[in-house]
């Protein structure tokens, strides 16, 4: 019988002398290294021979034991074919040794005869096991170790391809092995071991090995040998009992290596399958759960393993999970938000799967509900939690069980309540999740496809009626109480039973693109009032409480629609995104209002950020372009309808953007064009003039979108419909303009004359209404000037039949002497709203006629560097022909005449001449220019302007417009212009002069800069309307480097605390686009403000707000190091206790680093003599407790000596204080009371007999023996030093009391007697003392 084999630590172990304990040792080794080739090859065959031969049991032998342990110990060495037969020879004789481990199990249960022979056949089959599986698994690991240090692996792999039968194929040989091995575990073992469970010796060595392979991350991803391992640590943990050690070693696994988690965790659910003991999963959770939650803080990385572990076994064993729940759910408690966030991602799971058959007898089914609604509560609770990780995660778990519709209604508005008030989380990722959640609940919701809260309302009313009448006795409280929940009335998915398909569907519209079509089936509404009948009480009573939970969630989603709109300005382009696509959702489900905020999104489209323009322009084709053309162009002229000028401008950029990418399509401008012309029918007059206006904006982008219906616009655009619909005539002069060149000599051709006479028929005409015709007009004239070819005619024409109407004359010289003229009874005369449209026209064509002039002088330049591009490729062929110094000579000469620079000056002379003879010429006057002296006088006239509102604004704006055009008649009305823009009743007189102050600002910057605090003034007008203009052209003019920013910056900050909303928002996004220009300006700017705003009269609250926004948008830690620098420096020359406070809070707001710290500490001695207040203090102690977050060890003791010296200072500085404040007072004290004894002695002076200089005396004597009395008892009570008093006597303390009492002879013995008394007093004192 053979010596027992025992497992080694390692396998060099096996060659150790035998210590007298009988096992199995190798006594004759062979060393590879000193063989051949050949000999080692003859050697594996002899050893393969002997093993394929003799019985399995001859592994025990000693010759061959020797032999086979030599060549396992230089298995590297070996050649691929001599490892191939070894691995070949012992993995077969391995396999067909486990089904006699079977047999012989088989027979020992027969009779007790046959048991003396069994006991040495075990003996041999359980060596031959243990030494067959230890060299095995000895090979696995050889190999292992040879491929991870191997780096010529495409040579071995080339020699796989050329030898495919011999060759060394590891990975399937490697899978076979451990694959018998696993084998080997699940068979009966109890006969060989003599127990149920192996020894320990055998268990360690499997499972040690096991572990180990798992390390290696290239091998798990080989599946065969991944499960071969999972199989083996499953059957080691769970059938036979090596539970606590396996536990350790897959712990310390997942917390080393990430790639071993879902591995792991496929072990330990495979096992609790095939062998239904959770012994495993349970020791793994109890050991988790034991852990300190402190542990999770230090190790980061071990708890988002831990976590995801977790996770992964909730996934494939919820039930068992939910069994042991209660150990894990005190780690909610700790630190690491990445233990919270697996806790929360596990009730998430154990919510959908752990209770979905809930079966058995009452109780447990009441245990295991109360279970979940314990989970669900958690979940609930951790929505409020400190990490925003952990909130984020929370809204996702929410929004997987939608998805798998595990969510009762009962709890579904909760839920929702919860994800509405987390879309205004402080963090993004956050709202992100919240905005996720409201759009799976929207296409999970159990209530219908449409949640209109007028139709759930009237079906409400029909079935509550229909309730009252089957039992009468029912009241509401009772309906409510109802409510679905877990237990009663939803069924398995969380959804209400179909108890009528017309009233409650359970199909949603997956597709978002189908599921924005305007034709969704509408179940709900049925304008019937007859019910469906649904037969008994308890389920009207159960669609009751339906109806009433999806009335309250329609109410929660249209709630959210203000924050949504909100959340489209938000800077993170993930809010705007996702809020887009909860808007489609929201549109899809017909939710109120969703349709309004969704065109909201249109000014998105001017983005820099190509994500979000993405996402509008997606959301733009989802929602209006269809498949059938003629519901695109409703669509589309519709919203041209209902769109302001802000969204029309938005709908032009991407209306053109669409006509270039061909989505949208001619089958669809044809659709438009069917529309504007009636040949839809039940079209209106105003989609006439919506479909027109798209076409207007297709045009910009498809020059010939226009021409084809040139007959339509002039027919319907300035026809009958144009009374009917007045901005039809708008819309067809802007038609007009947008007419492609061929276009426009088509239409002078054929129709000219007639466009040019309804053109000015519209224009000095009275057919449209007064509001309308502005409007009109001013696209009128600009109409002309697009297409006429001389359009500065016409437009004479028009001024003069304009003034005509005005002053009812025919003449010209006589009118214009009229206007030049101060006469009075004209104005007297006319009518006000002709005289309005007079100053308009004439303040309009002025302005198109600038415009006109410089297009002609673009165009000359553009004619001008074609021609001279033309005259260079001339020369060069010219140069070919010509001698080479014949060329250069010429442009020589060219340049040194200047003859380009010359045509460029004189063109430029010309074209301000031109614009100058606009308004004037010196004293040669043109049209216009008569009207510019009437224009300035009318508006100087500031009784009739408060007349007449309107004409002041007519007046105004005309003014306004002459300025800019010409910079003399500018300079000479600046003075009134400002008058007017500060002094006016009128809010839109004010409003306009804001405006063009902008304007004037490009155009004349040197004439506005003296006035630049007067425009930086109406940012304080006390009209809403007036303030916004003026953030809107302040912040044009900044942000494009017109206006100075310096100086008067504090006024825009000012507006950051403005009442009104969009004030606010707009200054917030002046300020944060000022802070991407440059080097960031706000922190050179920041400083000023903050010295301006302290003496401002802001309340506290205001100030912060402002200076923590500003401060806010500075990023780079230089800056934020300097800006400390600067604001202690602030110190020193501010005596102001307020802006002490202001000082020191702004320091508290910056980001400090180590280097902020540090100049923070050496400019401790520009605020020591701060730190007596206590507000200033409070502030130095956030900066402190700021520093320490992230301060490093040897940092963090700098920071601990600076908090306690200002906390020493601090001390000294109020000692200080109180002491300077107690001695002013006794000052003041001792003062006020000499000053009475010296006005008493005055009047005893008057009324005494004796000579004047005994008076004088006595009156000496007198008051400073009062004084005296008067500093004794002040010294007493008082805790300031006697030094103080000493060194500032008041006046009257002239000489000591003992001085007086030696020269005065001729003093009364009343003052002898008292300042005796006094000195007696002081002695008998300082005796005591």
């Amino acid at each position: 019988m053979a010596p027992q084999f025992i497992f080694p630590p390692n396998l060099h172990a096996l060659e150790e002398e035998d210590d007298g304990d009988g096992r199995i040792s190798v006594q004759n080794s062979t060393a590879l290294s000193s063989l051949r080739l050949s000999e080692i090859e003859e050697f594996v065959k002899s050893v393969s021979f002997d093993l394929s031969d003799k019985e399995l049991f001859c592994i025990e032998e000693q010759d061959v034991f020797d032999r086979v342990y030599s060549l396992i110990k230089g298995f590297a060495s070996l050649p691929s074919s001599c490892r191939f037969n070894l691995v070949e020879c012992l993995r077969s004789n391995f396999s067909v040794l486990l089904p006699n481990v079977d047999s012989l199990c088989r027979a020992s249960q027969a009779p007790d005869d046959n048991e003396a022979p069994i006991l040495p056949r075990v003996a041999s089959h359980r060596n031959a096991f243990k030494i067959y599986t230890f060299f095995l698994i000895h090979v696995v690991l050889a190999e292992e170790s040879a491929i991870s240090s191997s780096t010529t692996t495409k040579v071995a792999a080339s020699s796989r391809k050329k030898h495919p039968i011999t060759s060394w194929n590891w990975e399937s040989q490697r899978g076979r092995i451990l694959n018998l091995i696993a084998n080997s575990l699940e068979i009966n073992l109890s006969l060989l071991f003599g127990s149920s469970d192996p020894d320990e010796n055998y268990l360690s060595f499997i499972a040690k090995n096991a572990f180990l392979l798992f390390e290696n991350a290239a091998l798990l991803k080989d599946a065969e040998t991944k499960d071969a391992l999972c199989r083996i640590i499953g059957t080691c943990s769970t059938k036979y009992h090596y539970t606590s050690q396996s536990c350790a070693s897959m712990l310390h696994l997942i917390h080393k290596y990430d790639y071993v988690i879902s591995h792991l965790a496929d072990a330990a659910a495979g096992a609790e399958k095939k062998y239904a003991d959770g012994s495993l999963v349970t020791s793994l959770i109890r050991e988790i759960g034991r852990t300190n939650p402190k542990d999770y803080v230090k190790d980061t990385v071990g708890a988002e393993n831990i976590g995801r572990f977790l996770v992964e076994l909730a996934d494939r064993l919820p039930k068992l999970i939910s069994a042991n729940i209660g150990v894990l759910v005190p780690h909610f408690g700790g630190e690491s938000y990445k233990i919270r966030n697996a806790l929360v991602g596990v009730l998430g799971k154990l919510v959908a799967k752990a209770f979905k058959d809930v079966e058995g007898e009452v109780s447990s089914k009441s245990i295991r509900l109360r279970t979940k609604q314990a989970m669900l509560e958690i979940l609930l609770e951790r929505c409020r939690d400190v990490s925003a990780y952990t909130r984020s995660r929370v809204l996702q778990v929410w929004a997987e069980l939608c998805e798998e519709h595990a969510i009762s209604i009962g709890l579904w508005i909760e839920v929702a309540s919860i994800a509405a008030g987390r879309l205004e989380d402080k963090s993004a990722i956050v709202r992100k999740s919240a905005l996720n959640l409201l759009i799976m609940m929207l296409q999970h919701n159990p209530f219908g496809p449409q949640l209109r809260i007028a139709s759930f309302e009237a079906t409400l009313e029909q079935y509550k009626k229909k309730l009252n009448e089957i039992d009468p006795n029912d009241v509401s409280e009772a309906i409510l109480d109802r409510m679905p929940s877990e237990n009663d009335t939803s069924s398995r998915d969380g959804e209400v039973d179909d108890v009528n398909a017309g009233v409650v569907s359970k199909e949603q519209q997956d597709s978002l693109s189908d599921s924005c079509l305007p034709h969704v089936e509408d179940g709900i509404t049925q304008n019937s009032t007859s019910v469906p009948d649904l037969g008994s009480l308890e389920q009207t009573r159960t669609l009751v409480a339906s109806l009433e939970a999806g009335l309250r969630f329609a109410k929660c989603v249209s709630g959210t629609l203000p924050t949504l709109v909100q959340l489209m300005a938000s800077s993170s382009a993930t809010d705007v995104e996702n809020t887009i696509l909860l808007l489609m959702r929201c549109k899809q489900f017909q939710i109120d209002g969703s349709e309004a905020c969704l065109r909201k999104m249109l000014p998105l489209v001017f983005s820099q950020d190509k994500s979000i323009y993405e996402a509008v322009e997606n959301a733009f084709i989802t929602i209006y372009i269809r498949k059938n053309p003629i519901e695109t162009a409703k669509n589309l002229l519709q919203l041209a309808i209902e769109s302001n000028i802000g969204d029309l401008a938005s709908l032009e950029f991407i209306i053109g953007a669409l006509v270039s990418k061909g989505d949208i399509t001619t089958s669809m401008i044809s659709a438009l064009w069917d529309c504007f012309c009636f040949h839809v029918s039940g079209t209106t007059a105003e989609q006439s003039r919506g479909a027109l206006s798209i076409l207007c904006m297709a045009a910009k982008s498809s020059n010939g979108v226009l021409g084809s219906h040139l007959q339509d616009i002039i027919d319907i655009g300035f026809g009958r419909w144009a009374k009917v619909e007045p901005l039809l005539a708008r819309t067809a002069c802007l038609a007009l303009q947008r007419l492609a060149e061929e276009d426009k000599k088509k239409l002078l051709s054929s129709n000219g004359n007639r466009v040019f006479g309804i053109l000015d028929s519209l224009i000095t005409g009275f057919w449209l209404p007064e509001n309308i015709w502005y409007a009109a007009a001013d696209k009128a004239i600009a109409a002309i000037y697009a297409i006429h070819p001389a359009p500065e005619n016409l437009a004479a024409e028009l001024v003069k039949k304009s003034l005509s109407s005005v002053f009812n004359c025919s003449g010209g010289d006589e009118v214009q002497n009229d206007m030049g003229s101060s006469n009075t009874d004209i104005l007297t005369t006319i009518q006000v709203a002709k005289l309005s449209r007079f100053l308009f026209i004439a303040s309009q064509v002025a302005m198109n006629q600038l415009v006109y002039i410089e297009s002609c002088v673009r165009k000359i330049q553009k004619e001008k560097a074609k021609k001279e591009k033309l005259d260079v490729e001339v020369q060069k062929v010219q140069n070919n022909h010509a001698t080479p110094h014949d060329a250069p000579r010429e442009n020589g000469i060219n340049a040194e005449l200047g003859l380009a620079a010359s045509q460029d000056a004189m063109l430029d002379t010309l074209s301000e001449k031109a614009e100058k003879e606009i308004v004037s010429s010196g004293s040669k006057k043109h049209l216009i220019g008569y009207c510019a002296p009437f224009l300035s006088k009318l508006c100087r006239n500031f009784s009739l302007m408060q007349k007449y509102p309107e004409l002041q604004v007519s007046g105004m704006l005309a003014l306004c417009r002459f300025m800019i055009i010409d910079a003399e008649f500018c300079n000479a009305n600046l003075q009134l212009l400002f008058t007017v823009v500060e002094s006016s009743p009128s809010e839109t007189v004010r409003s306009n002069c804001t405006i063009a102050l902008g304007d004037l600002a490009v155009r004349f910057p040197n004439l506005l800069e003296p006035w630049t605090e007067n425009v930086y003034a109406r940012l304080r007008d006390a009209s809403v309307s007036v303030r916004k203009n003026a953030v809107l052209v302040l912040s044009h003019l900044i942000l494009n480097d017109m206006m100075k920013v310096k100086g008067f910056i504090n006024e825009m900050a000012i507006c950051l605390e403005d009442e009104d909303e969009r004030i606010s928002n707009l200054a917030k996004l002046f300020f944060h686009e000022l802070s991407k220009k440059g080097n960031n300006p706000i922190y050179n700017l920041l400083p000023d403000i903050l010295g301006k705003l302290s003496n401002e009269n802001l309340k506290r609250d205001s100030f912060c707000n402002i200076m923590q926004f500003l401060i806010g948008s500075i990023k780079k830690d230089k800056q934020m190091e300097a800006l400390v620098e600067k604001l202690c420096n602030r110190f020193t020359g501010v005596t102001d206790i307020r802006q002490w406070e202001y000082i020191s809070y702004c320091l508290s707001q910056l980001t400090f680093t180590e280097k902020g710290i540090k100049r923070l500490m050496e400019s401790f001695k520009t605020y020591e003599h701060v730190l007596s207040e206590d507000s200033v203090m409070d502030n130095f102690k956030n900066i402190v407790n700021k520093a320490k977050k992230f301060a490093k060890p040897e940092v963090k003791s700098c920071i601990e000596e600076f908090e306690e010296k200002l906390f020493k200072y601090h001390i000294e500085k109020k000692e200080q204080e109180i002491t300077a404040k107690n001695a002013q007072t006794h000052k003041q004290k001792l003062c006020s009371l000499e000053n009475i004894v010296v006005a008493e002695n005055g009047e005893d002076s008057t009324e005494s007999t004796m000579t004047g200089n005994a008076g004088v005396i006595e009156g000496m004597v007198q008051s400073s023996c009062d004084v005296s009395t008067l500093k004794i008892e002040l010294d007493e009570h008082s805790q300031a030093s006697s030094e103080v008093t000493e060194l500032e006597p008041c006046e009257d303390e002239v000489l000591s009391p003992s001085i007086h009492l030696s020269e005065v002879k001729n003093s009364s013995t009343r003052g002898r007697n008292d300042c005796k008394s006094i000195s007696s007093r002081r002695n008998t004192r300082s005796k005591q003392r």
